[in-house]
């Protein structure tokens, strides 16, 4: 049967020789082929003896005899057997099929100016707006947003994501209309410990990174200055999770109309609720569980955008795919708002951790939860925050080492931001990224080394091929009969130097990773009129500059320095003063 498979598949299209399925296949087949040709040698052989002895001639008939009999156990012994996978998955050609406007695509921003913070054990916090350069996070979003699309300008780009997004749902070719919602998932898992009335973080959690609130402000400033979405139509937050003051204290005084929902709801903060949209696991593990639904501000919503956080995990990697873990309202293992209701589908059985299904060809819940049509299959755009790195599930951060972050000895934040419209290209690049810098964890973890048995990237297998997984699974979480096509396209980097993918080798197929560098961009002054007083401010990052004003532009100018000392305030250098006439002009000078 593995070797017919073998033939039927891959005559047609021999690099369906990549496949998992055809590699699962391949030592299947051949040694059937051996095996085969070693019985009928055998028979061949003992033929030969037996005619040899009616003959007479023993000395050949024995020996005729002895090679039938090496030949018989040899059969035997090499009975095929199935391949037993164990240590990281193999490198391989592109599987699955490229989603987007160029299909496969991976915009990869790197701006080592935009961080710039002491680590872990400082006293100040990862987030506080002197660490973030806000100015060059906007230019970070801003260059992810074109190179996804490939356009020149943010609000084309953007036209073309929405357009390309609407006419491969069978919505004809059209960009965002007003009134349409739209729902972002971030990751909030190291919020869950949150006090419910103060919703602040654990101090053993304070400095655990989740989104940036910098990344998350670009990415509300894109969508309501740009596209034009009005602030009452989006909504933030992760089901699961609490949303902490850290954020709610940067964004709220911005866009106090957009939606932020948590778990419990308290403090202006949305509560969560169920809608009546069901939710099915592809696992006869899942039948008589108790039933799952889609929270509310997915079910409304005309568009989700899943924003991740880059981190490692006790099953390797944890972005766009596992950020959905926290989209149901309820955990993993079946607790909601405080109560367990142990009779939900434990998620976590199908994780490959060593004590649940290590190795490759297992069912992924993370595939349901990709392509179920509420969640993966209305996300317009998956982006990862990768401003601070986190090893494992509680982000902790560190400085990465390999280049181009680092030299190998000393580090740097990743500073990076990933973007993309397919859902498995981008959790590909991420775990190339984050295999590359923490090997130990993407294979297993410090304690137990390659305890996943290559499992890590086992669901972006399932999920590239997902409309015939290696598992066997028949992935359909609507229950409607119709199983999944193919989410995306998974494969991995030719090297890590490089980090150049089959499109960026010229080949039709595969991932094309877009790498942008974003350097530190020369401040912005803005001029505002209060009651009384002339305020100007520019981005507090930017230090060792002067303000002066002058009274005309035409020479001779009347330049001189602004007196005063900035003061900060939400990440700018702020400076009030009253103006001597009706008409001043301002500059900075460095």
């Amino acid at each position: 049967m593995s070797l017919i498979w073998f033939l039927v598949r891959v005559i047609p299209k021999p690099s369906r020789a990549a496949y998992p399925c055809q590699r699962a296949a391949a030592p299947l087949a051949s040694s059937f082929v051996v095996w085969l040709l070693c019985v009928a040698g055998t028979v061949k052989v003992w033929r030969h003896g037996k005619a040899h002895a009616r003959a007479s001639r023993w000395v050949l008939a024995g020996a005729c005899a002895m090679v039938a009999l090496a030949g018989a156990l040899v059969a035997v012994v090499g009975l095929p057997k199935a391949p037993v996978y164990a240590g990281p998955a193999e490198p391989h050609g592109p599987i699955g099929v490229g989603k987007g406007i160029h299909p496969g695509r991976v915009v990869w921003v790197h701006a080592p100016d935009a961080t710039d913070w002491a680590g872990y054990s400082s006293p100040e916090r990862w987030w506080y707006t002197n660490h973030t350069d806000l100015a060059v996070v906007e230019e970070m979003m801003s260059q992810a947003i074109r190179g996804v699309a490939g356009a020149d300008d943010d609000a084309g780009s953007w036209e073309a994501i929405f357009a390309h997004f609407n006419e491969t749902r069978g919505n004809g070719r059209r960009g965002y209309e007003p009134g349409e919602k739209i729902a972002i998932k971030i990751n909030l898992t190291t919020c869950n410990g949150a006090d419910t009335r103060t919703y602040e973080k654990p101090a053993s959690l304070a400095n655990a990174i989740d989104n940036s609130p910098q990344m998350i402000l670009a990415l509300l400033r894109q969508l309501v200055y740009v596209v034009g979405v009005a602030p009452a139509d989006i909504s933030i937050g992760d089901p699961t999770g609490l949303f902490p003051n850290y954020l709610w204290d940067i964004l709220t005084p911005e866009f106090p109309e957009v939606q932020y929902f948590d778990t419990m709801g308290e403090r202006g903060r949305v509560r969560t609720e169920f809608s009546s949209t069901s939710f099915y696991w592809s696992t006869p593990e899942a039948a008589g569980k108790r039933q799952d639904r889609v929270p509310l501000p997915f079910a409304r919503a005309a568009y989700v955008i899943n924003f991740a956080v880059l981190k490692g995990h006790s099953s390797g990697i944890t972005v766009c795919a596992k950020n959905h873990y926290g989209s149901l309202l309820r955990t993993p293992v079946g607790s909601l708002r405080g109560v367990s209701y142990p009779d939900y589908y434990n998620l976590h059985l199908s994780l490959p951790n060593a004590e649940w299904a290590p190795g490759m060809g297992h069912y992924r819940a993370l595939v349901d939860l990709m392509g179920h049509r509420e969640l993966g299959g209305k996300t317009v755009l998956y982006l990862i925050d990768g401003l601070f790195g986190g090893y494992y599930w509680d982000a902790h951060p560190y400085q990465w080492k390999s280049a181009p972050f680092g030299d190998g000895t000393t580090g740097d934040w990743p500073s990076s931001l990933l973007a993309s419209q397919d859902p498995v290209a981008i959790d590909s690049v991420a775990h190339d990224f984050l295999e590359n810098e923490w090997p130990d964890v993407v294979s297993g973890g410090v304690n137990a080394p390659g305890s996943l048995e290559g499992g890590a990237e086992d669901y972006l297998h399932e999920a590239a091929l997902a409309d015939d997984p290696p598992s066997g699974a028949s992935y359909d979480p609507e229950q409607d009969g119709v199983r999944l096509e193919s989410l995306g396209v998974h494969e991995h980097w030719n090297s890590a130097a490089e980090k150049l993918y089959s499109r960026n080798l010229g080949l039709n197929e595969g991932i094309e990773l877009v790498a942008l560098n974003v350097s530190r961009q020369p401040p912005r002054l803005a001029v505002r009129r209060s009651e009384r007083d002339v305020i100007v401010s520019w981005p507090s990052s930017h230090f060792g500059y002067r303000l002066e004003s002058a009274s005309q532009l035409e020479p001779p100018s009347d330049w001189g320095a602004v007196g005063g000392v900035p003061a900060v305030q939400q990440a700018l250098n702020v400076v009030s003063n009253v103006p001597e006439d009706g008409r001043r002009f301002y500059r900075l000078t460095k």
